[in-house]
């Protein structure tokens, strides 16, 4: 008679799959609070200390960790030798192991969690089955995932689980105690200056992908265990989502969440914004943001921060957009996206807070640093010049200042009335980012006097406060910390210009 070792702490679909293989002709041996879950719903069940004439001790920390549960497990039947000696010593093999291990991730996410809680879920007799039974799996199948109940039970009904589909249990196994030992190592490891000294990243593989950023690339979505982010993704509408498609879904999702409490729209092309905008809708706002550059607005990303609803949808039908982003839609506007095949629809919460640290990718390592975090609000900023702004002008700053973090360095943001009107992005020099918008703002047919500036960064030099006042800016944002700011400062009053230091920079690279 087969026999089968079930220990589960998730206990998701465990009784049909026990009861499942019960009917096939398998013993059942399990221990505790599986034992005595499939007891109660009366599957018949041989307890672990049943097996290796040994009581649980240590409040259950040693159960299965005895040679009658090990050798069972790891006994190959093709050698004779050792079929041999589970036989000299009364050992019965295991042909199945179904574990899922202490909820160690779950346990130390709690923001209360003591030290001595987190140790106590660290499981040590799980892994060990689970990497003896994977190790093993020409011999014994490994199930650690709930969801492979339904497909094996299946495949024994039908004669047995082949040997590739072993294989392929085996590797979900040690990816799963790979994942667990690299959150165990996260949690115990000190940080020094605010960062670990080492670090594990868990990757899985959710999705292939067309191709990468160009046709011959190949490309794959894989997502990390944080709660939010890209993982909270659902796609409503359209074709599959490429690799750009979810650079930009990203970039654009973060960049209209600085405002919680207001409508906000922003276009993104090639990972930065060509219009972005807040309003007292969700159509206005989309509205007000294609208007910053009507032209770079043909095929970009588009994203909201409140619900999409049908008004919105229909403002929008004009345009050909590759993606729509918000947290939700009003069945009326999916309705008005139907009409468009080309278009795809995207529900996905807006948020910075996501991740704790954020990784870029360089040969042969990463580069970790702290997620940024976007400040609302004005404390530490100050006027640095003669004039202070007007209250129109403190509005428009404020917008500002929330829009250009999400543009990529060197950026300058033009705006008014909380719309921006020209973006320049990505240049060598802050003087031709500039330049680059104020050209963006006059070829779309913006009024630029009165409007006010923001850079992501200080001014080297005064050459790009005279490029603003030259097209009419009136107020700048900025952060400060140039060894020439008083040379800059000084320059902004010549042209009566008013400017704010926040002593924050807000690169993008």
């Amino acid at each position: 008679m087969p026999r089968a070792l079930i220990s589960v702490s998730d206990k998701r679909a465990i009784v049909a799959f026990a009861q499942g293989l019960v009917d096939l002709g398998w013993d059942i041996v399990s221990t505790g609070g599986t034992a005595t879950a499939l007891r109660n719903a009366g599957v018949p069940v041989l307890t672990v200390d049943a097996v290796t004439g040994f009581p649980e001790l240590l409040d259950g920390r040693v159960k299965t960790l005895h040679p009658r549960i090990h050798a069972g497990l790891l006994a190959r039947r093709d050698l004779p030798e050792h079929v041999a000696a589970l036989a000299q010593h009364g050992i019965e093999p295991v042909d199945l192991v179904a574990v899922n291990l202490y909820p160690f991730q779950m346990t130390v996410a709690k923001p209360d969690v003591s030290f001595e809680d987190a140790i106590e879920n660290i499981d040590v007799g799980g892994p060990s089955m689970l990497r003896s039974a994977a190790k093993n799996h020409e011999s014994v199948i490994p199930v650690v995932d709930p969801t492979d109940y339904g497909p094996v039970l299946n495949l024994l009904r039908q004669g047995g689980v082949p040997p590739g589909v072993r294989r392929e249990l085996a590797a979900k196994v040690f990816a799963h105690t790979a994942d667990y030992d690299t959150a165990i190592t996260r949690y115990l490891t000190p940080a020094e200056d605010g960062l670990p000294r080492r670090m594990g990243l868990s990757l899985e593989r959710v999705q292939l992908l067309r191709y990468g950023e160009n046709p011959d690339q190949q490309a794959a979505l894989y997502m990390t265990e944080e709660a939010r982010g890209i993982r909270d993704l659902r796609q409503r509408h359209g074709k599959e989502l490429s690799f750009n498609n979810l650079l930009d879904i990203d970039a654009a999702a973060w960049a209209v969440a600085c405002w919680p409490t207001r409508p906000a729209c922003c276009l993104i092309k090639h990972a930065t914004p060509c219009g972005i905008a807040v309003a007292t809708t969700a159509a206005e706002a989309f509205r007000r943001a294609r208007a910053t550059d009507p032209v770079s607005a043909y095929g970009a990303v588009v994203a909201f921060n409140t619900v999409v609803d049908e008004a919105t949808a229909a403002a929008m039908s004009d345009l050909f957009v590759e993606v729509v982003i918000a947290p939700s839609f009003h069945e009326e506007a999916f309705a008005v996206f139907a009409q468009k095949k080309a278009i795809r629809v995207v529900e996905l919460p807006v948020s910075r807070a996501a991740g704790t640290y954020d990784y870029k990718r360089v040969r042969g390592g990463f580069l970790v640093q702290d997620q940024f975090a976007f400040e609302p609000g004005d404390a530490g900023w100050r006027a640095a010049t003669a004039r202070t702004p007007s209250e129109a002008e403190w509005v428009d700053l404020h917008f500002a200042w929330a829009a250009v973090a999400s543009v990529k360095s060197n950026a300058i943001l033009l705006a008014r009335d909380e719309m921006a009107i020209g973006i320049g992005a990505g240049q060598m020099s802050r003087v031709d980012a500039s330049f680059l918008a104020v050209h963006k703002a006059r070829q779309a047919g913006h009024e630029i006097q009165g409007s006010v500036l923001a850079s992501d960064g200080f001014f080297p030099f005064p050459d790009g406060v005279e490029e603003a006042a030259a097209a009419g800016v009136s107020a700048i944002i900025q952060p400060g910390g140039s060894v020439r700011d008083q040379e800059v400062i000084a320059a902004a009053d010549r042209h009566d210009i008013a400017m704010v230091l926040t002593g924050r920079r807000q690169f993008r690279h």
